[in-house]
């Protein structure tokens, strides 16, 4: 059984329980996963579909993040997902917009039965029902320095995770938080790098064609980004596609 989650008792008296150490191993192979991301996008999905494949119970997982006060989807897997964050950014109101808001300092939510109305989220409780969502449980991504939304999981039935789930998925979203963190600098780095070389041919362009020194050239680059509100990198990339050499 995938996640080293097993069933202990009747089905009927179903208790869910975390087998630590095979969870451990998991961990260590999803931690080297998703370092071998190629992008900041890789690793955000791969952190979603590893949530389903991880955690007993869990059919869908998403990672949502709220930007200037709207719900912004990163990553699903499953298709109940997409429709259920954008219901909760129309109506303001929802366990995972409110996890990745932080409201009151929140950091973990879990609801064990969705089909019960919800006082906290009217409007959002009526229409989870209508998804077929039966139980959520999420967690805020973050590290010390920086919050990057919150890693929600759905279910389809009604107390599918209980306190040894909540655990594994803590440990899933630190995990890869972390793992975010890193693919984040790393994507970072690497624009800068680009940014920085695409600048340089675009001055060595104006310099060869108008007989400029490096300083007159750079400042044609940000005259012209000031003149016409763009970005630096976007002028020097316009410079260097409309260079005859490049065409």
């Amino acid at each position: 059984m995938p996640g080293g989650v097993r069933w202990a008792g009747p089905a009927s008296e179903a208790v869910v329980a975390v087998d630590w150490r095979r969870y451990a191993e998991q961990m260590a192979r999803l931690g080297r996963d998703l370092a071998a991301q190629d992008s900041v996008q890789a690793t955000l999905d791969a952190i979603s579909s590893s949530a389903v494949e991880l955690i007993e119970g869990c059919d869908a997982a998403g990672i949502l993040t709220v930007s200037k006060g709207r719900a912004v989807t990163l990553s699903v897997c499953g298709d109940m997902v997409a429709e259920s964050d954008r219901l909760q950014g129309e109506f303001g109101e929802g366990p995972c917009f409110d996890a990745a808001r932080r409201v009151d300092g929140e950091r973990l939510f879990r609801i064990a039965d969705m089909t019960r109305p919800q006082p906290s989220w009217p409007r959002y409780s009526r229409a989870a029902r209508d998804l077929g969502i039966g139980s959520m449980t999420g967690v805020l991504l973050y590290t010390d320095e920086e919050d990057f939304g919150a890693l929600n999981l759905y279910s389809r039935r009604p107390g599918a995770f209980g306190e040894d789930i909540e655990a594994a998925g803590w440990l899933l979203a630190s995990h890869a938080a972390v793992a975010l963190a890193t693919a984040r600098t790393v994507d970072q780095l690497e624009h800068a790098l680009e940014t920085r070389h695409a600048i340089g041919e675009a001055m060595g362009i104006l310099m060869e064609r108008h007989q400029l020194g490096e300083d007159e050239a750079f400042g044609v680059l940000r005259r012209i980004s000031q003149e016409h509100n763009l970005k630096l990198r976007d002028v020097a990339r316009r410079v260097r596609a409309d260079s005859p050499d490049r065409g």
